[in-house]
């Protein structure tokens, strides 16, 4: 019964991971979309919100039969505690990837503003946050967590660095303002999405050592 449990229990994190990674390849491959205004890859992005949202669904119903079945404790408990939150935070962040993808479509045939800003580089901190949350979970070594704090302060600031920048564009020419905005917005987006990073680094860290952190 417990071997079944652990076996079952293996299986419901590897689909987290699969779930990680499409979230992370959603929101990675949105931006690049609109860098390189590719409406074939912001298609493909955005076929992949009903496959996301079914990960979510399933996960879920089979980590709540796990907790009914085997009603497990401790270290076993705490995982399918993160579990339950780590797929949250992924579907949010396969929804933004899906919000950037419409966004990379509707500005397809305008020129880019600014080479975007820092819209590019804040994608690559965000998926690499994200990177290494999954792979936090996925060995159970939260050495790769103990930056997050630091890399999500700078993203914090390279947001408010993207406003800066594109108020003083829309202020420049009235012309610039659609585009502008939409800019701040998938900044906040990207932002958001490296909150989601550290909410699962936090649960991450408590299934590991059953202490709870929290990473401002």
């Amino acid at each position: 019964m417990v071997a079944k449990f652990h076996i079952e229990l293996k299986a419901l994190k590897e689909d987290v991971l699969k779930m990680g990674e499409l979230a992370k390849d959603m929101l990675q491959k949105s931006v690049e979309s609109l860098i390189s205004q590719d409406m074939e890859l912001a298609d493909r992005v955005l076929s992949k919100k009903n496959e996301i949202m079914d990960m979510d669904d399933s996960i879920e119903q089979r980590a709540l039969t796990l907790l009914t079945l085997y009603q497990p404790m401790a270290k076993d408990m705490r995982t399918i505690a993160c579990i339950l939150k780590m797929i949250t935070y992924l579907a949010r962040v396969g929804r933004y990837g899906k919000d950037i993808s419409v966004i990379a479509k509707e500005l397809s045939t305008q020129p880019h503003i600014a080479k975007l800003v820092n819209i590019p580089y804040m994608n690559k901190m965000v998926t690499d946050m994200i990177d290494d949350a999954l792979i936090a979970f996925q060995t159970e070594d939260i050495s790769s967590l103990q930056t997050l704090q630091e890399r999500d302060d700078s993203l914090d600031a390279l947001r408010w660095s993207v406003f800066r920048e594109c108020v003083t564009h829309m202020m420049e020419d009235s012309k610039n303002i659609t585009r502008c905005a939409h800019y701040i917005m998938i900044a906040r987006y990207l932002e958001r999405c490296g909150d989601h990073a550290c909410k699962m680094a936090e649960k991450i860290h408590y299934m590991v050592t059953g202490e709870r952190i929290e990473i401002k």
